[in-house]
């Protein structure tokens, strides 16, 4: 497997996390409400999963890797778009959060932000993975020898295997507080 598998792979999930989102905001046009549970589990999956999980390795690995290499112009200005995608993801999150802290807490009128966010993130999740699976992955595939593809995907597995110790020392850590 070259180390991009495991970054499509994950692709795969996180598309259907979208799905799922997408269902419930089927489900709050005709109710006019949202369960902010789901909102809690959407979070900690887009947080946990798509952005520390995925986008850690890509940010600490993949994209660590080839700044160290002579790119095109082409290929660097897609993964500063890359990396700007990824703030933006994050802040997005953010607001999704605080509009839902907000909603769970009587604010009804924070629905609407509540699914504006989740809106924007089911828009942004497909174009993203999109310009990384078609365009990105291949391109920065060329940077590299096999032995360097190779020690990257032994990376990112090191990297999986350290996140559920990384989820749950936080998890008890904001407990502490």
């Amino acid at each position: 497997m070259q180390a991009r598998g495991p970054l499509m792979i994950e692709h795969r999930l996180i598309e259907r996390m979208i799905v799922k989102i997408q269902e419930m905001l089927a489900q709050v046009e005709q109710t006019n409400k949202i369960d902010p549970l789901f909102v809690d589990i959407a979070v900690d999956f887009i947080r946990t999963y798509a952005d520390r999980t995925h986008h850690g390795k890509e940010e600490d690995i993949l994209f660590r890797e080839l700044k160290n290499k002579k790119l095109s112009d082409v290929d660097r200005k897609i993964m500063d778009e890359l990396i700007e995608e990824h703030i933006f993801g994050r802040s997005t999150t953010k607001a999704l959060v605080e509009a839902n802290a907000l909603y769970r807490n009587g604010d009804s009128s924070a629905l609407s932000d509540v699914t504006s966010c989740l809106r924007t993130l089911v828009e942004f999740y497909p174009r993203h993975i999109e310009k990384e699976d078609k365009i990105f992955f291949p391109a920065s595939r060329a940077y590299f020898s096999d032995a360097e593809d190779q020690a990257m995907l032994t990376e990112f597995m090191d990297f999986d295997q350290n996140m559920i110790h990384e989820k749950y020392t936080s998890v008890v850590d904001d407990l502490e507080k």
